[in-house]
């Protein structure tokens, strides 16, 4: 099962927001063993989220989308979803009953009458409308809930706020109640060494010897300025812990030739 992401929302393409979503699924997966296939970034275009929104449902893969899922008009992405899904956008009983607590908390909070009849307060059930078929998800921030949806293959679109505080709990919920049969805690490892005096393209055909010979997948990152290195190559391997120990023990027998200077050693 792959794990994916998609971004959405003209202020991160703008530049008015940094992306804080990216580093904190690869931290959130990578406790549970797993990790990020990949992150798509979309703009505030129905036509761009509903074209993303169709390769995710038709992916197989585990899908987290961030971002769109209020009621103002430049939130777009429940609409997508159902655009995509070619389902109608529908009132979801249990966000409605949920949105309606969040109104009774405000209204106690503030020390005003509870008026759900009220403009404001009606358009608020607008972030109830789901998909037809949809699972909420729950929010213990504010209530306000998210929702999922099957896709092919056993893959699924979980849609979450763009606000961390909400949408981060929200994921591990995700994942802790509908994945752990896929969680491999200790089931994968990264080993590497600082290699200097050395070129990439040199260094490719014992990359390759190693891929061929191990289940592991090699990589290499360069640098030209690393603070504490200067010019460098991180060569490593990753895998299971087994087949990676072995691995990266042939991967450092084979720069024995090439008479390179090696550095530190790194574990993840």
């Amino acid at each position: 099962m792959h794990f994916g992401l998609l971004i959405i929302g003209d202020e991160i393409l703008s530049g008015k927001r940094n992306d804080k979503h990216l580093s904190r699924a690869i931290e959130l997966l990578g406790a549970r063993g797993l990790s990020v296939s990949y992150a798509d970034y979309v703009g505030d275009d129905p036509d761009r989220i509903t074209g993303a929104l169709t390769r995710a449902f038709s992916s197989g893969d585990v899908v987290f989308s961030f971002g769109g899922i209020g009621a103002t008009p430049d939130d777009h992405t429940r609409q997508c979803a159902a655009r995509a899904l070619g389902k109608p956008l529908v009132l979801n009983p249990q966000a409605e009953a949920l949105i309606y607590e969040r109104m009774q908390d405000v209204a106690r909070e503030q020390g005003l009458p509870f008026e759900p009849e009220r403009e404001d307060n009606r358009h608020r059930l607008n972030m109830a409308m789901f998909p037809q078929g949809s699972q909420i998800i729950p929010n213990p921030y504010n209530k306000i809930a998210g929702f999922s949806y099957p896709g092919a293959g056993g893959g699924a679109v979980h849609f979450v706020p763009g606000f961390p505080v909400m949408a981060w709990p929200m994921v591990e919920w995700v994942l802790d109640s509908q994945y752990p049969h896929l969680f491999r805690q200790g089931a994968h490892c990264e080993q590497s060494v600082i290699v200097f005096g050395a070129m990439e393209a040199t260094l490719t055909p014992l990359m390759e010897s190693i891929e061929r010979a191990y289940p592991v997948k090699v990589f290499s990152l360069p640098s030209v300025d690393h603070p504490a290195y200067g010019r460098h190559i991180e060569l490593g391997v990753k895998g299971e812990p087994a087949a990676c120990a072995v691995a990266f023990a042939a991967l450092k027998d084979g720069l024995t030739p090439y008479a390179v200077k090696l550095g530190s050693e790194l574990v993840r």
